[in-house]
């Protein structure tokens, strides 16, 4: 059978820690670790973002493409090993090629990025176009304009669902309360496209790396 192959800027590693001292001690090397995953990988890979989220116990961690470009399904199957090898203190293990769809620096740009927020979901069926129209056309371009925020990007996993992260990097986890924010969130727009959002996650995460 063939594989799909899809356009991937980056590699998601997804993973949560077992219950107990083991997963407490994977936590705590995991930035170590996943830049040895990527020293190490199949393809040549760049860290770009460890994000830890002590309320659910999940970590995603990014890294890109030093060449993006079309990649095949079973490109991952050496990486996926390679996890299974080396994730002790972690279960849950996803491997996901991500395409980047839309990315603009924001207000803060430049400064640490302390928190890495994520909202993921998938569309209504026939929905994706109108979605996406809001999301790069005005969404994420006002929110990458409120004071706090580093990065806006939006990203397709192609492996893994949900289908869509909207990933916004941060100063601080306050700005989501700031009422530029919120003045972005509540647009006449946002009432239309937003209840077609299905199976949506919201993550707060803490960076590592």
């Amino acid at each position: 059978m063939a594989q799909a192959t899809h356009f991937t800027d980056y590699i998601l590693v997804q993973l949560t820690a077992v219950p107990g001292e083991a997963g407490a001690a994977a936590q705590d090397s995991l930035a170590s670790r996943f830049a040895r995953f990527c020293e190490q990988s199949n393809l040549p890979l760049s860290l770009h973002r460890v994000a830890w989220s002590a309320p659910t116990q999940t970590a995603y961690c990014y890294a890109r493409l030093v060449t993006p470009g079309p990649l095949a399904a079973n490109a991952l199957l050496t990486m996926t090993d390679w996890w299974a090898a080396e994730g002790a203190g972690f279960s849950n293990i996803r491997v996901s090629r991500l395409e980047q769809v839309f990315a603009a620096p924001g207000r803060s740009a430049g400064e640490r990025a302390a928190f890495h927020y994520v909202v993921e979901m998938d569309p209504e069926a026939g929905w994706m176009p109108e979605i996406a129209r809001w999301y790069d056309g005005e969404h994420m371009p006002g929110l990458a304009a409120v004071e706090g925020c580093i990065l806006a990007l939006r990203l397709l996993n192609h492996d893994h669902g949900p289908y869509s992260l909207a990933c916004y990097d941060l100063v601080t986890d306050q700005a989501l309360h700031l009422p530029a924010w919120l003045a972005v969130r509540g647009t006449a727009w946002s009432d239309i496209t937003r209840p077609h959002f299905t199976n949506t996650i919201r993550t707060m995460f803490d960076t590592q790396a």
